[in-house]
Formats: C-alpha cells, sequence, structure tokens
C-alpha cells in the first residue's frame, strides 16, 4: 500500500510539472494590434505606460523573462503599478510584422525585447534585453532600473522644474 501511494503521488508530481512545462505564454493566434488597442484604453484610464514583450515560445529566455517579471515581488509590484503589460507573439506561425513595423522593428536586437508605449500608443523606448542579463540570468538591479525609468511619473516634466 505504501508503495502504491508513493507511485501515485510521484504520478500526480510529474502531471503538475508537464503541465507547467508545456503551459504556453505567447499566443501566436492572438490580434497583435488589438491587443495593443486594448493596452492603450486601459493605459489611459489607469494612468499608465504599455510595456510590450516580444518573443515566444521557442525563446528560453523569453520564457525567463515572464518567469522574472512575475516571481520577483519588487519587480511585479513596479511592474503591475505601472505598466499596462502584454506579450506579443514572434515566431514561425505569426511573425506580427506589421505590428512590429509600427514599433520601429524592436526585433532588431534579438529576443525577448521590451517595448515601452506611452499611454496613447506612442513609443518611448525599446529595451534590448541582453543588456538586462547577469551570467546565465537576469540581473535585478537592472531590471528594476529599466522598469522605474521608464514608469510614467519619470516622464513627468513637473518632477524636473
Amino acid at each position: 500500500m505504501k508503495t502504491f501511494k508513493t507511485i501515485s503521488l510521484t504520478g500526480i508530481i510529474l502531471m503538475i510539472c508537464f503541465s507547467l512545462s508545456a503551459q504556453k505564454i505567447y499566443n501566436p493566434q492572438a490580434d497583435a494590434k488589438s491587443d495593443i488597442e486594448t493596452a492603450i484604453v486601459k493605459a489611459k484610464k489607469e494612468g499608465k505606460h504599455i510595456l510590450i514583450q516580444v518573443g515566444g515560445n521557442w525563446c528560453p529566455w523569453c520564457i525567463k523573462m515572464h518567469r522574472y517579471l512575475y516571481s520577483d515581488n519588487a519587480i511585479n509590484e513596479l511592474l503591475e503599478q505601472n505598466y499596462v503589460f502584454l506579450e506579443l507573439n514572434y515566431s514561425k506561425e505569426n511573425k506580427n510584422l506589421e505590428v512590429l513595423k509600427s514599433l520601429d522593428y524592436p526585433q532588431r536586437f534579438g529576443f525577448p525585447v521590451m517595448v515601452v508605449l506611452n499611454a496613447e500608443g506612442e513609443r518611448l523606448h525599446t529595451q534590448n534585453t541582453g543588456n538586462l542579463e547577469k551570467d546565465k540570468a537576469y540581473d535585478f538591479d537592472k531590471v528594476k532600473s529599466f522598469l522605474y525609468n521608464w514608469r510614467p511619473d519619470a516622464l513627468n516634466p513637473e518632477y524636473y522644474k
């Protein structure tokens, strides 16, 4: 009976691990243009900027960035308070070339790449995420600095008088 419980528990753990690893972050069928338009409406309403992470499910660093943004409390809080966040797919199924053209070709920096838009949908900054790395991970101070320096308050002229 003890062996049966151990085997059952191991099987359940393996199924959970498999389902989590099979989880897709990017949706190749998503309408990126519509998603950005929806984000603009939300950003205007909430007084936030829009942060777009361009990448794909094929990209290990894209998955790492997604997990990093949600796993570190300080980073996630900065993200949630200042940005409407969306992930824009780039894959062989859907490269979203027209949308990327409208964002001034951020894919030139590789993947993932971050694009910051203001609440009007105007591109403010494109961030090469390679500059946010340290060794084989993302660097807390670099990611925090990026998010902090492109938040709406950072670009408010009233703070610089």
